[in-house]
C-alpha cells in the first residue's frame, strides 16, 4: 500500500497495481492494450480502475465506445503515480544495491552520431553483467534526452552539443569533442578537393538535423556567424536518410568526422572554419539509480581513449 498526496485524495491508501494500471491505460488509451499489458483481464483492469475512482472521488478518465482518455484530474494523478511507481522501484534495487546486486531497470538515450562510446556494444556488456537489469533504450535529440533525463523518464544519455552550449539539468562527463566535416557524393565537384572553407559551400542545397535542435544549432551558428546564407532543404533526425540524399548528389551534410562511414561512395571535406560538436554523457542530478551509476561506471572504463581506437 501506498499513500498518494496527488488531487486531494484525503491520504487515500491506493495499492501499487492500481498505479501500475492508471499509467498503462493512461499509455495504451485502450483498455485492450493496457490489460495485456498488465497482463490481466480487462475486465479486471477496468473493475480496479473504477474502484480506485470511487475511492478517491474523481474521474481520471474519459470513457467512449471509441477512445480513452485522461481528465483533468487524471493528468494531475498520472504525474504522481509515475513518480510513486518509480520511488517503489528504487527502494527495491536499493535494497538489492546493498546485497550487491543490480537490478530495476536502465533507460538509455542517445543522439544518432555518438563516437566516443560504442553505445550498444557497452550495453550489451552491461546486460551481461547485471541480467537482472530491464534496457530499454531510444534515440532521440540532445534536448529531448535532457529533458528526459530530468523527468526521470531516461537515466543516462549521451548527447552532441555546440561548442557554446553545456548540458543544463543534469550531471555530465565531457567524452569527447570533434570538428564537423562537410559531406558529399564522389560524384561531387567538391569531392576532389581538400580542405575548404564555409564560404565554398554557400550554394550546396544541404540535409540536417530539423530545425531548433542543438544537433542542427552547431551548423545554423558556424553559418550565420560567416554570414553565409545556406539552403536546408531536407530535415531528419534519420542519419541513414541523410546518407542516402547525399550519395544520390541531392544534397550534402555537416556531420562529425568520426561519424561519417568509409564503406559508402562519400567523400568527406575537412572545413577550416567550420563548426565542432562536443559528445558529453548525462545522468541525473538527484541520486542516480544502482542501475545508472554501474552504466556509467561501464561507459568510462570503455571509453575510446583516442579517435583511432
Amino acid at each position: 500500500m501506498l499513500v498518494i498526496s496527488a488531487i486531494n485524495m484525503h491520504h487515500s491508501c491506493v495499492e501499487m497495481q492500481q498505479l501500475r494500471y492508471v499509467v498503462a491505460l493512461a499509455e495504451e488509451s485502450s483498455f485492450t492494450r493496457a490489460a495485456a499489458r498488465c497482463y490481466v483481464a480487462q475486465s479486471a483492469l477496468s473493475h480496479s480502475i473504477k474502484n480506485l475512482e470511487t475511492e478517491i472521488g474523481v474521474a481520471l478518465f474519459h470513457r467512449t465506445s471509441r477512445r480513452v482518455e485522461l481528465t483533468p484530474a487524471g493528468i494531475a494523478f498520472l504525474a504522481s503515480a509515475r513518480k510513486s511507481l518509480r520511488f517503489a522501484e528504487r527502494a527495491v534495487t536499493d535494497a538489492a544495491e546493498a546485497e550487491g546486486n543490480v537490478r530495476g531497470r536502465l533507460s538509455v538515450g542517445a543522439i544518432p552520431t555518438v563516437t566516443a562510446v560504442d553505445v550498444l556494444s557497452t550495453l550489451k556488456v552491461f546486460r551481461e553483467l547485471h541480467p537482472d537489469v530491464s534496457i530499454n533504450f531510444q534515440i532521440s535529440g540532445s534536448d529531448k534526452i535532457e529533458s528526459a533525463i530530468i523527468r526521470g523518464d531516461v537515466d543516462v544519455g549521451f548527447l552532441g552539443l555546440p561548442e557554446n552550449r553545456s548540458p543544463r539539468g543534469v550531471d555530465s562527463q565531457l567524452l569527447s569533442s570533434d570538428r564537423l566535416v562537410a559531406v558529399v557524393s564522389n560524384e561531387h565537384p567538391l569531392a576532389k578537393q581538400g580542405e575548404i572553407q564555409l564560404v565554398d559551400l554557400a550554394e550546396e542545397t544541404f540535409a540536417d538535423f530539423p530545425a531548433g535542435t542543438p544537433a542542427r544549432e552547431e551548423s545554423d551558428l558556424a553559418f550565420a556567424t560567416a554570414g553565409i546564407y545556406r539552403h536546408v532543404a531536407f530535415e531528419s533526425m534519420a542519419v541513414n536518410l541523410s546518407l542516402d540524399l547525399v550519395i544520390h548528389n541531392l544534397a550534402i551534410t555537416l556531420l562529425p568526422a568520426l561519424f561519417v562511414p568509409d564503406t559508402l561512395p562519400l567523400t568527406s571535406l575537412p572545413i577550416t572554419d567550420g563548426p565542432s560538436r562536443v559528445e558529453y554523457i548525462a545522468w541525473s542530478n538527484f541520486s542516480p539509480s544502482p542501475a545508472a551509476k554501474a552504466f556509467l561506471e561501464l561507459t568510462n572504463a570503455r571509453q575510446r581513449e583516442t579517435p583511432s581506437e
